[in-house]
């Protein structure tokens, strides 16, 4: 199915547009996908497929938000194990092989492709290789149909929706891959409160990076530069991964700290428009009419 959706750039910041207006009560979608290790013998790459195919059936924007591979088995790299590399990319042309190799695997929904993120596995083959796999990727893809933004390892996504053909709502997104062990009690909860600080006019803050899944709500009162008081909800959330490393009986990294069975999947972000009333009348209105005001309320579920 053809994009519903639009992307393009105010300044220096993507926006994802829905121009069909929705009305109220309507919805709109996007999947987020991070930590993907697609080229990790343990990543579920039907999953990641599924969920492709998925979004592009419904013409829906993808959100990768980094660590797309996980590149570890090079010449330069002391973490590399000879079962942790796949036959296919077992070859004297290692992150060719990665980048080739996943082009061709994500080139039937490269139209759905809105933004790909890189993070720490990507940024470290940037260092020591001097090679930016997500930017060579993107590219590939591009030449596969798709208009991909590259980001960093953090930045702003806006997304615009259309209530009616004359009324639309701007959803201010910060994106972070992520960053830190998460640890085995608070699975990273902890640095909501730091985002929430460090983001304040972001309506919600994504991440990843510690494998887990999670959402976690800041209720805000808020007051507009007209003297209108409302409250509103910015909404935290963790995606997972789809790489399942959990083998007690292993001897991989993973298992010998003793870390535990990580959720696996993607988050589709939900974001439905609502309108209320506070009592404010329109100004110069014979009826004295109340002035509606409109707003999107995000939820986010657990793509598997």
């Amino acid at each position: 199915m053809d994009p519903i959706f639009t992307l393009t750039r105010r300044n220096k910041v993507p926006i994802i547009t829905f121009p069909k207006p929705v009305g109220v009560g309507g919805k709109v979608r996007i999947l987020l996908q991070f930590d993907e290790h697609w080229d990790n013998p343990h990543s579920d790459q039907a999953m990641i497929e599924r969920q492709m195919k998925d979004a592009h059936s419904q013409g829906l924007p993808i959100f990768k938000g980094g660590d797309t591979f996980c590149a570890m088995q090079g010449r330069y790299d002391r973490r590399r194990a000879r079962t942790d590399i796949r036959p296919e990319h077992d070859t004297p042309w290692y992150l060719d092989a990665l980048v080739d190799g996943y082009a061709k695997f994500a080139a039937p929904y490269a139209s759905s492709i809105a933004c790909m993120g890189r993070g720490n596995h990507e940024l470290s083959i940037l260092k020591n290789c001097e090679t930016d796999l997500i930017e060579r990727t993107a590219e590939q893809l591009r030449q596969a149909g798709g208009n991909i933004e590259v980001m960093g390892i953090g930045g702003w996504l806006m997304v615009q929706v259309y209530v009616t053909k004359t009324v639309k709502l701007l959803y201010r997104i910060a994106f972070h891959h992520g960053h830190g062990g998460g640890g085995i009690i608070t699975k990273g909860v902890i640095q909501a409160s730091r985002r929430a600080m460090i983001y304040p006019d972001a309506n919600a803050v994504i991440t990843g990076h510690v494998h887990e899944n999670w959402r976690v709500s800041f209720c805000r009162d808020r007051c507009t530069p007209t003297g209108r008081v409302y409250q509103d909800e910015q909404i935290h959330i963790c995606s997972p991964t789809y790489k399942n490393e959990y083998d007690p009986s292993s001897s991989g990294w993973h298992n010998l700290r003793g870390g535990p069975p990580k959720p696996l999947g993607g988050t589709w972000l939900e974001l439905t428009t609502a309108r209320l009333y506070d009592g404010m009348t329109r100004k110069n209105a014979t009826d004295k009419s109340q002035t509606p005001l409109y707003h999107l309320i995000a939820d986010a579920t657990q793509a598997k």
